[in-house]
């Protein structure tokens, strides 16, 4: 009988220093694409893939974020008075119903996989996801939902991956290819920032994680590897021969918004697919390519 996937861990502790002085008051997680919070986005395609239990490891000037996700219902009541309909819905939409939702914190950032181990309490002896804010995607279907229909066939973990010119390897954990049958890759290891030189093939890791509680009893060890670091990749790397890792090719684009150019261009991109503003964006876009 295969375990579903019921629970997602968001690691959303980091402090946004790329993105000052907006993110001095605000979590970065809270900028918007669009009309939406990143982190909104990431919890929707989680809700996509069947997800129950939403964990946030936060930290400092995090409150925001659960503010977010809670009912704010002075607001609805003034929506609702107001005849503003499709801004209740848009409002009730991201709101997370009670003893789904769940914060710990990461008091030192010591981490990804320093902020993963932070929710193993809550997280259990089952596996899990892990969505990274900071990387959004445009899919026909969600990206982490592709992950949870493969998953029975391979079980494990498993990583959502892309083809990078090697050149960016220092920026992604990079697999070691046992054998790519196309969608499904099955590592024989994973290497976390490899310089260019050293990088074992131009398949990285996209930010999306389906993993096995093997990976968090690696985690117990806190074993610093990249930057003095606990890192995640480290201990997925630990548990191959345990469990197989596998990367799957996901259809559609992922968009790194922890960068300012990979921000902008989600921004273009998704308002783009917005019947609503498409079309005078694109009359925009026109206007300021005939003037540069």
């Amino acid at each position: 009988m295969t375990v579903r996937i019921r629970k997602a861990v968001f690691p959303v502790a980091g402090l946004g220093t790329r993105f000052l002085p907006a993110t001095k008051a605000m979590p970065k997680e809270m900028l918007t694409v669009v009309d939406k919070p990143l982190i909104q986005y990431a919890v929707e395609e989680a809700q996509a893939a069947g997800i129950e239990h939403f964990i946030f490891v936060t930290g400092h000037n995090k409150t925001t974020i659960e503010d977010h996700f809670d009912a704010n219902t002075i607001l609805e009541s003034i929506l609702d008075r107001d005849g503003k309909d499709e801004l209740l819905r848009a409002v009730r939409e991201c709101t997370l119903d009670s003893g789904k939702i769940s914060y710990t914190r990461q008091s030192e950032p010591k981490g990804l996989g320093h902020a993963v181990w932070c929710a193993r309490d809550l997280i259990g002896d089952e596996p899990f996801a892990v969505l990274l804010p900071d990387d959004i995607f445009l899919c026909k279907t969600p990206c982490l939902k592709q992950m949870v229909d493969a998953y029975p066939s391979v079980g494990g973990n498993v990583v959502a991956v892309q083809e990078i010119p090697v050149e960016h390897s220092w920026r992604y954990g990079i697999l070691k290819i046992k054998n790519d049958s196309g969608k499904l890759i099955r590592a024989k290891g994973i290497v976390e920032k490899p310089a260019p030189d050293k990088a074992p093939s131009r398949i990285a890791v996209s930010g999306r994680y389906i993993l096995s509680p093997e990976v968090l009893k690696e985690l117990d060890k806190t074993e610093r590897g990249a930057k003095n670091e606990i890192q995640l990749t480290d201990a997925i790397a630990a548990t191959i021969g345990k469990v197989p890792l596998t990367g799957l090719r996901y259809e559609g684009r992922r968009f790194d918004c922890g960068t300012k150019i990979g921000f902008l261009t989600a921004n273009i991109e998704f308002a783009l697919h917005r019947p609503d503003l498409a079309g005078e964006l694109k009359k925009e876009l026109k206007r300021l390519q005939s003037e540069l």
